[in-house]
């Protein structure tokens, strides 16, 4: 299925942009969109600040679930801010949910917008009539009918890219309870701002499951192109869009089945 993120891909290190920050694991500097910044509460324990807007001095981690189980496992808390700090053994899984809660909430603000599409036919039919910028795949349905999408998705454009097909990330359960919807499998997303603003998040949520931080190469046909081919501005959400990954669509299967 095209949209498996963990696929062997031919990746270049992205240039960085703009300050640079130190990750106290890997001790590496990079952009902030690649990292995620943490500070202190009050009762001393490590918080994740999403919105990079908690008061307070902030540390950094590289955004990737193992290095955040290194940070709590070699007490690079403590040494951030020098001084001891509470690090929970669940961190980086509190954090992965924290991620997914998060670009759940910018896909319910998509939906209100208008900008979501649910189910195989009208998604079907919207590809051949209307600018689709991403389709998201819940992980528990069948791949059949995910397959049947995005090969349609690429005879319409010609070739597709990891930030426009998602199908590992969602349960059909949290697509439903953000859509606000029963048994959610498949969602299209039309070229508006709010839906780049949900993509961008569910590539951080990729990325950081998978460790594929700063690993990208250079696609023109990205989801922002679309969004810039239609006169739609990218919305500003804190986070740099990556140049997305090519798939190799020589995978997809020749004849996949028409059913979910």
């Amino acid at each position: 299925m095209v949209s498996d993120h963990s696929a062997a891909l031919t990746v270049l290190p992205a240039a960085p942009k703009g300050p640079l920050r130190t990750c106290i694991v890997t001790r590496t500097e990079r952009s902030p969109d690649e990292m995620i910044r943490f500070v202190m509460s009050p009762e001393g324990a490590a918080v994740p600040d999403l919105r990079r807007k908690l008061p307070g001095r902030g540390v950094w981690v590289t955004a990737s679930s193992e290095i955040v189980r290194q940070a709590v496992r070699k007490r690079a808390f403590d040494r951030g801010f020098k001084q001891s700090v509470r690090a929970d053994q669940g961190l980086a899984e509190q954090l992965d949910s924290l991620l997914a809660s998060d670009a759940l909430q910018l896909l319910s603000f998509a939906n209100k917008a208008g900008a979501v599409i649910t189910g195989s036919t009208k998604i079907a039919t919207a590809l051949e009539k209307r600018e689709l910028v991403g389709l998201v795949h819940a992980r528990d349905g069948s791949p059949d009918g995910a397959q049947k999408l995005d090969r349609l998705l690429l005879r319409r454009y010609g070739e597709i890219t990891t930030s426009m097909v998602h199908g590992n990330v969602f349960t059909s359960a949290q697509l439903d309870l953000a859509l606000g919807r029963t048994n959610v499998i498949h969602a299209a997303l039309l070229a508006v701002p709010a839906s780049e603003a949900f993509l961008k998040r569910v590539r951080r949520l990729e990325d950081y499951r998978h460790g594929a931080v700063a690993a990208r190469v250079k696609d023109p046909k990205s989801t922002e192109s679309l969004l810039a081919n239609h006169g739609v501005a990218a919305q500003e959400t804190g986070l740099e869009a990556a140049p997305p990954q090519p798939i190799d669509v020589r995978a997809l299967p020749k004849d996949p089945k028409t059913h979910e």
